[in-house]
């Protein structure tokens, strides 16, 4: 159970600062408004996002069944895996508590408001990058670290066949 443990307070912590950032700007800002952070870099933009990742299914019909459905399908899937991990395997379960954190996190918007208020606001020149907010963030965070531990977990087990091969010789 200390997985699990471990799973509930980084999904805890990173939800309460979720909700309350989102909280924040839908308080303090009009829709659209947009703070500079860093000028031409960085602003705070309040947006809210009806679709997925940089707006994707924002008008469909089934988007809010959808999207709920497919996040608690997510997070039980998390909650399973989880369960297969081995202790020594904790970048793993940080990595999963933050995708499973930012699904709730969105999720919690979802549910509540129909859609999911995005705020981070990054730019260069030309380029400009969709808004997210912490929960986006933790998902993105938490699968580059799990492709991170993928990577190692692979290079481990080649390294291990082939000392196994080479002590069969």
């Amino acid at each position: 159970m200390p997985k699990y443990r471990t799973l509930s307070i980084i999904a805890a912590v990173i939800l309460i600062l979720d909700q309350t950032t989102k909280l924040y700007v839908d308080a303090n800002f009009r829709l659209h408004e947009s703070v500079p952070v860093i000028r031409d870099f960085f602003h705070l933009t309040y947006v809210r996002n009806k679709g997925a990742a940089f707006g994707i299914f924002s008008d469909s019909a089934m988007r809010i069944p959808f999207f709920i459905s497919v996040s608690i399908i997510a997070m039980l899937g998390i909650l399973w895996y989880v369960r297969q991990i081995r202790a020594d395997q904790k970048l793993a379960l940080f990595s999963l508590s933050l995708i499973f954190a930012g699904a709730c996190g969105n999720l919690v918007d979802r549910i509540r408001l129909g859609e999911v208020i995005d705020f981070f606001d990054v730019f260069w020149q030309r380029y400009h990058w969709p808004a997210f907010n912490i929960a986006d963030s933790a998902i993105s965070v938490g699968v580059t670290l799990l492709f991170i531990e993928m990577w190692r977990e692979d290079r481990n087990k080649a390294t291990e066949n082939t000392a196994n091969k080479h002590q069969g010789e």
